[in-house]
């Protein structure tokens, strides 16, 4: 009896400590990590995404964030300029110049958005072609001499 007494005195404390971590857990955590949640939740609802997904995702990076799963954010310019040196020589500086903007004798534009599915980048150049040189005109071909005509026969009378 003392021991079936043990068991369930042993099982009711681990069952209380289980709940208070999970309550712990589920206290939200102070500093920055908490100031971001609350950014990214009054977020949910005024973007193009579903609020429930959007809750979601807020949630999933704060838990990320508290084991240390995130790191900062990756420098997407650097990757953008380390694809454009795999370009051939002559294509390189427009590569470049759709990812940095305008740059020289080169404009850019960017328009749509991730969210509206996908970023269009286009870049014009105007490139000066060198004016044709100077052809002399072609000499006249010379008149053909006009064939003389034959004269009409005259009846015999």
């Amino acid at each position: 009896m003392k021991s079936n007494m043990r068991s369930m005195i042993f099982a009711l404390l681990a069952i209380s400590g289980l709940a208070a971590t999970t309550i712990a857990s589920a206290a939200s955590p102070r500093g920055e990590s908490s100031s971001t949640y609350q950014q990214e939740l009054a977020v949910c609802g005024h973007n193009q995404q579903d609020r429930a997904a959007c809750i979601r995702e807020a949630g999933a990076a704060r838990q990320a964030a508290a084991r240390g799963g995130l790191t900062s954010a990756p420098d997407y310019r650097a990757n953008a300029l380390a694809r454009c040196s795999l370009q051939p020589p002559t294509e390189r500086s427009a590569c470049e110049a759709r990812v940095l903007g305008s740059s020289g004798d080169s404009r850019a534009m960017v328009d749509g958005s991730v969210m509206g599915g996908g970023v269009i980048r286009e870049s014009v150049t105007t490139t000066v072609m060198p004016a044709p040189m100077a052809q002399p005109m072609p000499m006249p071909a010379p008149m053909p001499r006009p064939m003389p005509m034959p004269m009409p026969e005259r009846p015999m009378r």
